[in-house]
């Protein structure tokens, strides 16, 4: 790279001195080899020049002219500096490490340079450097020319004849009387590397920049340089489907496509009249399109609807007509503030927001719905934990017997005292603990605390006792052994099977096959009873129904509601509770209605035959001890549909209890 370490001398009347071991002395170097070496300098490949004590070139090889598109000779008498831009074009005067210029004109110079050598030169002890980056430049080829440093090699942009930069790497190296520079060309290795940078950033089937330049990008826009704006848009969006069209047509097809959609979503961000806008696939049939500079949301949700307009055209793809749609993540804000991994978080929940809701629409951002999402991404990352701490309690809501207005049961209603958001009801932690698995850690400890306080009210009215009702998850029976942990809890507590009734719901117990229907018949063999919970919202598989091991039915509270006006009462609510209640009795089940607010229902549907009722007219949901207190009240033996709780106010209309829990 920095040429041989010789060269012809700088007198031509001279010997050349000694520069390896193996040469002869400088006083035994033969006219002949000085040649040998002249002829060598000028036939190199290699660009190189001799530089003098001074500073200047005191000879060009051929190479080096072709390279600047100059004479060699009329590049004698110019500085490294301006030969190659090497330490200090710009700097004070451009003048040489150890002589100053004292006149000349540096116009139309090869490389930036004058091609006219320049006067005599007068000698200095030290030139000024540059400042800056520049002035360490300077010094360090000072260093090499001076015999203080034994190289200095950079990488630099050189203009060649045509006046096209290209990139070099230059190579200064002490030789005895100044140095050699040598001059490599860089820019076939500059361009080739440019080449595999761009691979490296560009995704081969759409040709779009990839990941890797998107978060460069995205990282640059953040920082806000030069914005005009301080804002950033970004349309984060995934293709509805093409799973479906990339396994049926096959990935050739899939490629296809995803170049085609690439088009239209360029064109798009194209049309938006401004620059500084980016179109990424990130992987998949994931894109993205940043707006750097963005003038509002209002910008970027037109972006994404006019994307979801270009993608309603079908696409004509190998004899296929495709049809496809995209849902859109949208988010703009500050760029001031914004983290690429926050925005991309924010953009990627946006994203199955608009999923969520329906697909094929783009969905904005929202602060607010974020934040409850956040809220229950912390209840769900907690719930074992919770558990294990005793955070849950539970509640229990009776059970009244319509025809006498006896006590026969309670619903056992989990609560969770959160340290941080309060009492929480069962609507905000059961879907999630449903959905990570946690349920099934939670069910038994319901399931066992109901046991137990069940036991502890035989114990206290062994003559008159009540049993438990108690919710059981679908995912209960599949990923944990119901039938072995209902049997432990059973001997652990000492309660009678008969006292112990599991709820599930109608979509659940409907349909049940395999794993599931064979424990509901083992727990049936136990003793234990199964009621159907929300009956009439499901499947209302009767002929099925007739196979199940249940014992009880509890109707939706919808149908209760339906007696709520007694001035228009819908004869139709009436005509069907009374069949379901008929039905139910022909099979040999009991029916408990849900959602008794007022004694005029708790009067007509004991007309009709229902055996108990659940609701806010007899309590609500309250702790043990009050359950206990209403025991002892009993004695008082209230009419059939009396309030058991007079000072509570009557619930408003549809505000009975929390989803899976209809009875409160």
């Amino acid at each position: 790279m920095g040429g041989p370490s010789g060269g012809p001398d700088l007198d031509p009347e001279m010997t050349a001195p000694t520069v390896t071991q193996c040469h002869p002395p400088a006083s035994e170097r033969t006219v002949s080899e000085v040649h040998d070496y002249r002829a060598a300098f000028n036939v190199a490949r290699l660009p190189m020049a001799l530089i003098g004590p001074d500073g200047r070139v005191r000879e060009a090889n051929p190479a080096l002219g072709q390279l600047l598109g100059a004479d060699p000779v009329r590049l004698t008498a110019l500085t490294a500096a301006e030969l190659v831009g090497l330490a200090g074009i710009g700097g004070p005067d451009d003048r040489a490490p150890a002589a100053r210029t004292t006149q000349g004109d540096p116009a139309d110079r090869p490389g930036g340079t004058s091609t006219e050598p320049g006067p005599a030169t007068e000698p200095v002890e030290s030139a000024e450097a540059p400042e800056s980056t520049e002035n360490t430049e300077y010094a360090e080829y000072e260093a090499v020319l001076t015999g203080r440093r034994e190289e200095l090699r950079r990488t630099r942009p050189v203009r060649g004849p045509d006046g096209r930069t290209v990139w070099a790497e230059v190579v200064v190296v002490p030789v005895p009387g100044g140095v050699l520079l040598s001059v490599e060309d860089l820019g076939e290795r500059h361009e080739l590397r440019e080449q595999l940078r761009h691979l490296r950033m560009h995704d081969p089937v759409t040709k779009l920049p990839n990941r890797q330049l998107f978060f460069e990008r995205l990282a640059t826009a953040l920082e806000g340089a030069g914005s005009r704006t301080g804002r950033i848009g970004l349309c984060y969006l995934d293709l509805d489907g093409f799973k479906a069209i990339n396994d049926t047509l096959g990935h050739r097809t899939g490629d296809r496509l995803l170049k085609a959609v690439a088009e239209r979503l360029t064109d798009c961000a194209a049309r938006l009249g401004r620059g500084g806008t980016l179109v990424a696939r990130l992987g998949g049939d994931e894109f993205a399109v940043l707006i750097e500079d963005s003038t509002g949301t209002g910008q970027a949700t037109a972006l994404a609807e006019s994307v979801l307009t270009a993608l309603q055209r079908p696409f004509d793809l190998s004899g296929h007509r495709l049809a496809v749609s995209a849902s859109i993540g949208v988010v703009e804000r500050e760029a001031s503030g914004t983290t690429a991994t926050g925005i991309m978080q924010a953009a990627d929940t946006t994203l199955y927001w608009a999923k969520a809701d329906g697909k094929a629409r783009w969905t904005l951002f929202d602060p607010e719905r974020n934040a409850h999402r956040m809220t229950k991404q912390a209840l769900s990352s907690t719930l074992r934990q919770a558990v294990e701490r005793g955070e849950f309690v539970l509640e229990y809501q009776p059970l009244v017997e319509l025809g006498s207005g006896s006590l026969r049961g309670v619903e056992a209603l989990v609560r969770w005292e959160h340290p941080h958001f309060g009492l929480l009801g069962p609507n905000r932690f059961i879907p999630l603990a449903e959905e990570n698995g946690s349920i099934v850690q939670l069910g038994r400890w319901v399931l066992a605390e109901a046991c137990r306080q069940t036991r502890q009210w035989q114990k206290d009215h062994p003559d008159d006792p009540i049993f438990v009702s108690v919710n059981v998850a679908v995912r209960q029976v599949w990923d944990s052994d119901l039938v072995a942990d209902v049997a432990e809890i059973l001997d652990d507590t000492g309660l009678p099977p008969e006292l112990l009734q599991l709820e599930l719901t109608e979509s659940a117990v409907m349909g049940s096959a395999g794993r599931p229907l064979q424990a509901l018949h083992a727990l049936h063999e136990m003793g234990v009873h199964i009621a159907i919970d929300d009956f009439g919202t499901g499947y209302s598989n009767l002929a099925y129904l007739s196979r199940l091991p249940v014992s009880a039915l509890k109707l939706d509270g919808t149908f209760v509601r339906g007696f709520r006006d007694t001035l228009h009462p819908n004869p139709a609510d009436e005509t069907i509770v009374e069949a379901l209640v008929q039905l139910a009795h022909r099979l040999g089940l009991t029916v408990t209605a849900e959602c008794v607010e007022n004694a005029e229902q708790a009067e007509r549907l004991r007309r009709i035959g229902c055996d108990t009722g659940q609701g806010w007219l007899y309590s609500r949901p309250v702790p043990p001890e009050r359950i206990a207190e209403l025991r002892r009240d009993a004695a008082g033996d209230p009419a059939p549909g009396s309030p058991r709780e007079a000072a509570e106010p009557e619930p408003e209309p549809g505000q009975q209890g929390a989803p899976g829990e209809p009875g409160e």
